[in-house]
């Protein structure tokens, strides 16, 4: 089979589209013919030698810890009617909770049969796929967050796949949704969406303009995607008894700086494994979005996709900032 591999650590130029053996599935596992590969920042992170002391990640390797397509094979115990079905699954890798976000850049990968998610009708292996991650992530914070109608709601990297997805969540349920991204072009889809405001923050005094569209008052609940100083700067402006969960790291690094204030002064500060997210509610969020999906409740923004020996194209994409909402490989 064909698969991209990272030769070394470094830049998008070390992914090489190589010919591997076609993996065999073990006992509980089920071997997919991928059509789709999300392509995750991480991903582009883990390529660049960042995260080795969080993630055990040697090169060569295979990246991409979410597909979709269609069972071709099965191991023993699992159920031997599953090949032909469409589906979406974590990578066997990636695990629930841990593991390493690897195998899925490939013409074939293997996932847990505990992991599979049937794909509705009506709902494409690209949607599907886009949500593996990034479903469970965005209805788990907006669940914690508890979301009212009338509240103000601040999205940093909202043009991203799981911006996109708060906010809609979020204006339909019926809050103020502040958008920053960046660029207009990314500023427009947030207002397709949703948004009532939308933010430039690549400009001098963006927050003065969140503030400003709160009345003053600062955003009740903040979902923050864009982490480092974009994020530091969005914590300052939430009042005390407001919410701020930090979730990505668009920018470099999750958000740090003056959190011992913010809690000072009452603001709650959630982070991505604050969420907790086990194995009972990750099976629940990935029925509800697909769900979600199927009946055109919410839409899946796939920036933009590329054929699997473009990869390298498609982590220099995300890491230029260029990316609207998902970016996925199709095989």
């Amino acid at each position: 089979m064909q698969a991209v591999q990272a030769k070394e650590f470094g830049g998008p130029e070390v992914l090489e589209l190589r010919e591997l053996p076609v993996p065999e599935p073990g006992a509980g596992q089920v071997l997919i013919r991928v059509a789709a590969a999300d392509v995750m920042f991480l991903d582009t992170r883990l390529r660049s030698g960042w995260g080795t002391d969080y993630f055990a990640v040697q090169p060569p390797y295979v990246p991409g810890g979410a597909v979709g397509g269609v069972v071709t094979a099965v191991g023993s115990g699992v159920d031997p009617a599953l090949p032909g079905t469409r589906v979406t699954a974590r990578t066997v890798a990636s695990g629930v909770g841990g593991g390493l976000p690897i195998g899925g850049y490939a013409e074939y990968a293997l996932a847990g049969a505990e992991q599979l998610n049937r794909i509705p009708d009506g709902v494409g292996i690209d949607q599907a796929t886009a949500v593996v991650h990034d479903g469970h992530t965005a209805l788990a914070a907006f669940e914690r967050a508890g979301i009212r109608p009338g509240q103000r709601v601040l999205i940093t990297a909202a043009a991203g796949g799981l911006g996109t997805l708060l906010t809609q969540l979020a204006h339909r349920a019926g809050a103020q949704v502040i958008a920053a991204a960046r660029g207009e072009t990314k500023l427009a889809l947030t207002r397709r969406l949703g948004a009532e405001i939308a933010i430039d923050y690549a400009e001098t005094g963006w927050t003065d303009r969140a503030l400003a569209a709160t009345g003053g008052q600062g955003p009740d609940v903040v979902f923050d995607g864009a982490g480092g100083d974009l994020g530091d700067a969005a914590l300052r402006i939430v009042p005390g008894g407001g919410l701020f969960i930090g979730y990505g790291a668009a920018a470099g690094e999750f958000a740090a700086a003056g959190a011992d204030s913010a809690r000072a002064r009452g603001v709650e500060i959630l982070s991505l494994y604050d969420l907790n997210i086990g194995n009972d509610s990750r099976a629940r969020y990935a029925t509800q979005i697909l769900e979600l999906l199927a009946t055109e409740q919410l839409e899946v923004v796939i920036g933009q996709t590329f054929p699997l020996a473009d990869a390298a194209a498609a982590h220099a994409a995300i890491e230029n900032r260029a990316a609207l909402g998902r970016t996925m490989l199709r095989v």
